[in-house]
């Protein structure tokens, strides 16, 4: 259960002072390895960029060659102060990301050590701008998705998971979270099968996998729609990416308050955790190398949709 990490992080977040720098200060406390956070000025506000990494037996950090999972919270921001009071659904990323973390370290301090290194990554800002967005409003971030992407991707993940609100939409219409098929170097793949096994075993339930386009895996700015911003960190890796979506039965705007679901943001936590525990030890593919090997054989890279394109032509 990661409820209590759940609900401890939360009460770091959810008040105007939130910041980075608490936060990390608290996974040091418990077990992480090595953790950091940076202050990043935008057009439209700063955030606290943090990044926590608890190395495994066998991972790179300790010389080995174990593979490294990567978690990234993925939102615009965790407030939109001073226009609503309070936690905003969109802050469910970091919160499962960071509470997924903390119950990590503690983990690693009480000797259960994962075998592979796991790298999690987020941001925190209080006081994000909101944007138009339908059906519902978005939040906004105070850098931009480019800046974002090079402080939450490391080039050390294998692999990443990346968490994110996903409710201001009318294709997923579940209570809980839903994962991705895996997207890398611009193709969209065919969903995991190891990842459907792990997500049924936390949730007990039927996997729920929600639908990409073309277009979500391609770069904000380039002025087509996106789901959301759940598949960005695909546009800055060579590294397989899933989405997890934390979501609702009905839309829900990214900057609504009292619309955390703690058990739903755990669930999704909890998955993650999971992941990481099988990953390093070589047990859980996100994608078949063969057959991607294949595909780029008869087809191509598609490298060009983490791309802006054409646009500048």
């Amino acid at each position: 259960m990661v409820l209590k990490q759940i609900l401890e992080i939360f009460e770091l977040m959810d008040k105007p002072q939130a910041n980075g720098k608490e936060i990390t200060e608290l996974l040091k406390q418990r077990g992480a390895t090595e953790v950091s956070v940076e202050t990043v000025t935008g057009e439209l506000g700063d955030t606290d960029c943090i990044k926590i990494l608890i190395a495994g037996s066998e991972g790179k950090t300790n010389g080995g060659s174990a593979p490294t999972l990567g978690i990234i919270g993925r939102l615009g921001g965790i407030g939109a102060r001073p226009s609503l009071t309070g936690f905003v659904s969109d802050g469910d990323g970091a919160l499962a990301a960071v509470a997924a973390g903390l119950k990590l370290s503690e983990m690693h301090a009480n000797g259960d050590i994962l075998k592979g290194d796991v790298i999690i990554s987020t941001h925190i800002c209080p006081d994000a701008p909101t944007q138009d967005h339908k059906p519902v409003p978005f939040m906004n971030s105070p850098i931009d998705m480019a800046t974002c992407n090079s402080k939450d991707v490391d080039e050390r993940m294998d692999a990443i998971l990346a968490i994110d609100t996903t409710k201001g939409n009318k294709v997923i219409n579940v209570n809980g979270f839903a994962i991705s098929p895996t997207v890398k170097e611009g193709y969209i793949l065919k969903t995991s099968a190891d990842l459907l096994d792990i997500m049924t075993r936390v949730t007990g339930k039927l996997p729920a996998v929600f639908p990409l386009a073309q277009q979500d895996i391609t770069p904000y700015g380039n002025n087509v729609y996106h789901l959301n911003s759940i598949l960005q960190p695909a546009t800055a890796t060579s590294s397989p990416v899933v989405g997890v979506a934390i979501t609702t039965e009905q839309p829900v705007a990214g900057c609504a308050t009292g619309a955390s679901h703690p058990l739903d943001v755990e669930s999704a936590a909890r998955f993650a955790i999971e992941v990481a525990k099988v990953f390093g030890e070589g047990q859980c593919s996100f994608y078949d190398e063969e057959e991607y090997q294949y595909l780029l054989k008869l087809y191509g890279d598609l490298k060009r949709f983490q791309t802006f394109g054409n646009m500048d032509k």
